[in-house]
């Protein structure tokens, strides 16, 4: 992911920035203004397409960051609401816990509140984009070889923040008059997500009618 790409979203009184590279980011650029452009059009089947000719490395580490900071900003409109105390373990419905491990500091999966679960992640991400030897930042340098295995582990925890809103916090989304924004948001992860596979079937459990919803259109 070449380039001066930013993060500029407020979590907890956070603003995270990734890392700046020593190029222009010409190519980061040019596939973000092609995902704006198609997205203003209304036609998100067309926005998660590969442009012809584009290297899918670059087109998923660019799509990632923007499903990363459109998380981060739905969530942070809800962490008033989703406390330790209103939400004690980080849970889609009465049948699905997700526990935090991320394989370094904290090898097994442990319980732990929805808001807890969700700084971990959000912190965890952000170390991978800034890790260059990940998401590169100099235009040219490769992609590690497991870079597909990586952006899978990404966008399936980012599905788990979306599950965790749409079971306990979607009343107060509407509320917020936040519906539509979420559910457009969902709509096009997901349709990335199915257009190249990123995300296994077994995961989606706990959004079925939805995600079935969405791709059957």
């Amino acid at each position: 992911m070449s380039g001066d790409i930013c993060l500029h979203v407020c979590r907890n009184q956070k603003t995270f920035r990734a890392k700046k590279g020593s190029t222009s980011g010409i190519k980061s650029q040019h596939l973000k203004r092609h995902i704006d452009s198609t997205l203003g059009s209304g036609n998100l089947k067309e926005a998660v397409r590969l442009p012809p000719g584009e290297d899918v490395n670059e087109w998923w580490a660019v799509n990632t960051l923007d499903f990363f900071n459109h998380v981060n900003v739905l969530y942070s409109t809800l962490t008033e609401f989703c406390t330790p105390a209103t939400c004690p373990t980080m849970t889609a419905g009465p049948k699905y816990e997700y526990r935090w491990a991320d394989g370094v500091t904290i090898k097994k999966p442990i319980a732990v509140s929805a808001q807890q679960y969700v700084d971990y992640l959000m912190d965890w991400i952000e170390a991978q984009f800034n890790d260059e030897s990940i998401f590169p930042q100099k235009l040219g340098n490769p992609f590690p070889r497991n870079f597909h295995d990586v952006v899978k582990t990404i966008l399936k925890r980012l599905f788990r923040v979306y599950a965790h809103i749409y079971h306990s916090h979607f009343q107060r989304i509407v509320s917020l008059k936040e519906e539509a924004h979420l559910n457009t948001c969902f709509k096009h992860f997901m349709l990335f997500t199915s257009e190249f596979g990123l995300i296994e079937k077994a995961e989606l459990a706990a959004l079925d009618d939805i995600v079935e919803s969405i791709l059957q259109k």
